[in-house]
């Protein structure tokens, strides 16, 4: 099939990786991908974007909010004919979208095409952005957000929890898709793990590894609420002597970590090993012997996660709905009460007292991302299955209304 791929992502982070990689496992199925966007993510079959984020758009967020807002508004009439033009030149079949607040150009383009449209929906952006930097025109804002996710044909969701919002919003059942993050398997399988775990240890400034000595993970950018100092809190106890933390990342929670380590006395069992590139990740994660996830919102499918699972890691993460949808406690992972500080010691201490239960549900991570396929190229095959279906049916109705001979 040939796929028009529109977004309007400036962000080099975990949505970059997201679009690059949904992207290539299109064409790893041998598919054809067209690219609409500000900034390129990929190499894919075409492209109508330019290489590089245009200098009006990199001063946005430098704008008063009701600015912004507006100009974010405005990106539809700049989006729509960009994608009419790119599907008609390629004869796309479908044109995939990754919402955007206040972006219409695919609903409008597609009706406009008489094209399928599938809409990646990874958070409910009117609510989010009510409760971060708030909205100028709320009203307006709602409305237009529930106007395209109730015009887009199929809408993926990265978790049943979001789906459940988007119910509560209209959107169909029928209509919904679940699309969890995922992986590239090929990437984590480790032929010798005990070599890649000392690189991947020396790369992390960890050092020779010490008898006993149990090392906690977190990847990923770090802001308060993700609750890195209830890991230290943790880390403090007698219970958990025998670990070290290790943060691979960075973020405006830093400089409270580092003091809260120095208060502690810490410092010398908290490695801060700094920003790495996502594709170096695979290779860092043998370092770990547990991966965390401390906290989480109600509707995210984090990315971090099913990175930690193919590693076959045993998590630590919060017991919520979103995350019960991938995880079952002592059996992939162990789930602690959100923002519960005692409970997460628990966990971690019971991780750090034993090896076996951390094997145990590493191993078991592993497999269950297997068997519930959580890769990219599951995301891409089941995507597409989801426009052949909207293809047939769109089919079937044009015989329908054909008039017999």
């Amino acid at each position: 099939m040939k796929i028009l791929y529109h977004h309007r992502t400036q962000a080099e982070d975990g949505q970059a990786v997201h679009i690059r990689s949904l992207q290539r496992a299109f064409e790893q199925l041998g598919h054809e991908v067209f690219e609409v966007s500000l900034v390129q993510r990929a190499a894919p079959s075409g492209a109508a974007s330019a290489p590089a984020r245009p200098p009006a758009w990199r001063a946005l967020t430098r704008l008063p909010r009701f600015a912004r807002e507006l100009a974010e508004y405005a990106y539809t009439s700049i989006g729509r004919p960009k994608i009419v033009a790119a599907a008609v030149r390629h004869k796309v079949d479908f044109i995939y979208e990754r919402y955007a607040f206040g972006n219409a150009a695919g609903v409008l383009a597609a009706r406009r095409l008489g094209l399928p449209l599938i809409l990646e929906v990874n958070s409910p952006m009117v609510l989010e952005l009510s409760k971060t930097r708030g909205l100028s025109f709320p009203r307006t804002a709602a409305r237009l957000e529930n106007w395209i996710f109730a015009s887009a044909d199929r809408v993926c969701v990265v978790t049943e929890a979001l789906g459940e919002i988007l119910v509560g919003l209209g959107v169909s059942r029928d209509r919904l898709l679940v699309t969890q993050n995922g992986v590239d398997l090929a990437r984590y399988d480790y032929s010798d793990r005990s070599a890649v775990r000392a690189v991947a240890r020396a790369d992390l400034g960890l050092g020779p590894e010490r008898p006993g000595e149990v090392v906690l993970g977190f990847v990923g950018y770090y802001r308060d609420w993700h609750r890195l100092d209830l890991v230290l809190d943790a880390l403090a106890t007698p219970e958990l002597g025998a670990a070290r933390l290790a943060i691979v990342g960075e973020g405006p929670a830093h400089e409270a970590l580092v003091a809260q380590c120095a208060r502690l006395g810490l410092a010398d069992r908290v490695q801060f090993c700094g920003p790495r590139k996502h594709a170096e990740i695979p290779a860092l994660l043998p370092a770990f012997d547990v991966a965390l996830v401390p906290a989480i919102n109600p509707y995210a499918s984090p990315l971090k996660l099913f990175e930690y699972m193919a590693a076959g890691l045993p998590a630590v993460a919060p017991d919520q709905p979103n995350l019960r949808e991938v995880l079952r406690d002592d059996v992939d992972a162990l789930l602690v009460q959100p923002g519960d500080g005692a409970s997460l010691q628990r966990a971690l201490a019971r991780l750090v007292g034993e090896a076996h239960v951390r094997e145990r549900l590493g191993a078991r991570a592993r497999v269950t991302l297997l068997e519930r396929d959580y890769t990219w190229i599951g995301n891409a095959r089941r995507v597409v299955e989801a426009a052949r279906e909207l293809a047939s049916r769109e089919s079937g109705a044009s015989a329908r209304a054909r008039p017999r001979a």
